[in-house]
């Protein structure tokens, strides 16, 4: 696996952390997972069954536990032991607290040149707001995330999934294997910083780009794309679909599949800013057509003709769709004393090196007596 042979300790708790360190771990590296003594809060929330929350399992699996109290002289001397063997360590406490802990910058280079130091914070390292609290659903409503959600007049709303925590676990991941290839390829250390809200600001995407060509707010649309026409959900006979023809060449498919070649030589649709003024009558038009046919008919009938087109799923759906089969999302994992645990498969597929299950996720401190107070290169 592409990372095998490097060694992450793993400072983190709750998702944005374990997301990060669980990215790396699938993708080969050894990565050691530091608990409290009362163990990673995620291990008591969410569902779960024989005593393990099932929340927990889904972001901790490929790792070890090692149990040290940090606030003790022994604790810190066994993290230190475990540094003294590592390539990276990643932490999502407030700034300032590795420091306070003994394990600033100077100190972390002394116990191992080189090392890579990631820190995952609510706002970053620097700046006014460096020392305040932060969780997911700040980072969603001061980034702007919340804003641009729902209908003209809904109030903000959050993503219904912790967005910020992942997309943060994500850049600390694609941040500590891009300082780790530059130190294999340049020498030196390096120190990796993100943060949830910095992250979230990073997917303003149009909404962003709009603000600044034009100094305007784009206005919420809902379900309908606020640059593009016709995009969004839109009834059939028997319910909705999903359609997405983002430019001019689906947008005539679109049209074609329907039966309405006419309506690509009107003026109003002629290229998508006339189409986005004309959203309504557009809509209306296709929407017409659509309530001939069955959803499951227009489905297949739209992605025959090339135009991008989806059933709207709930989980269920999603699970037992062949496609998510074939790429297998959902995996089961064995896990000892606790059964067989189902979660989210690997996003990333690697032709020769494929990410897999080695370890299931860890009991509270299961590998401390492996790794501490003994070799801990094992």
């Amino acid at each position: 696996m592409p990372l095998t042979g490097l060694r992450i300790v793993d400072l983190t708790r709750v998702i944005s952390g374990p997301f990060c360190t669980m990215l790396l771990a699938d993708l080969g590296a050894d990565v050691i997972k530091v608990e409290p003594p009362e163990g990673d809060p995620l291990r008591t929330q969410g569902s779960g069954r024989d005593g393990l929350s099932w929340y927990y399992a889904s972001f901790n699996r490929n790792k070890r536990s090692v149990v040290l109290d940090l606030k003790t002289e022994d604790g810190k001397r066994g993290l230190e032991q475990l540094l003294a063997t590592a390539d990276a360590v990643i932490d999502n406490f407030r700034p300032g607290v590795m420091a306070r802990l003994g394990f600033g910058e100077e100190r972390l280079q002394l116990i191992r040149p080189g090392i890579v130091a990631c820190s995952i914070t609510g706002f970053g390292a620097d700046g006014p707001y460096r020392d305040r609290p932060a969780f997911d659903f700040i980072a969603q409503a001061m980034s702007g995330f919340m804003s641009v959600n729902g209908a003209k007049d809904d109030p903000p709303l959050r993503s219904g999934l912790p967005i910020s925590d992942l997309v943060c676990g994500l850049y600390g991941a694609l941040g500590v294997t891009a300082a780790l290839l530059g130190r294999e390829r340049n020498g030196g250390a390096e120190k990796v910083d993100v943060s949830l809200t910095n992250s979230m600001v990073s997917l303003l995407a149009y909404t962003a780009s709009h603000y600044f060509a034009t100094g305007e707010v784009l206005p919420k649309t809902g379900n309908d794309h606020p640059i593009a026409s016709p995009y969004g959900l839109f009834k059939t006979r028997d319910g909705q679909i999903a359609i997405a023809p983002s430019d001019n060449t689906f947008f005539g498919r679109l049209m074609d599949a329907l039966g309405l070649p006419e309506a690509k030589s009107n003026p109003e649709f002629a290229d998508n800013f006339r189409r986005v003024k004309h959203r309504a009558l557009l809509q209306q038009l296709v929407e017409e057509k659509l309530r001939e046919r069955d959803s499951a008919d227009w489905i297949e009938r739209l992605n025959a003709a090339g135009v991008p087109c989806g059933p709207i799923y709930d989980l269920g759906g999603v699970f037992s769709d062949p496609q998510i089969e074939a790429q297998q999302m959902a995996i089961d994992v064995p896990t000892p004393g606790h059964g067989t645990v189902r979660m989210v498969g690997f996003p990333i597929k690697l032709r020769d090196r494929a990410c897999h299950v080695r370890r299931p996720p860890p009991r509270l401190g299961e590998h401390t007596a492996e790794l501490v107070g003994s070799d801990p290169s094992r």
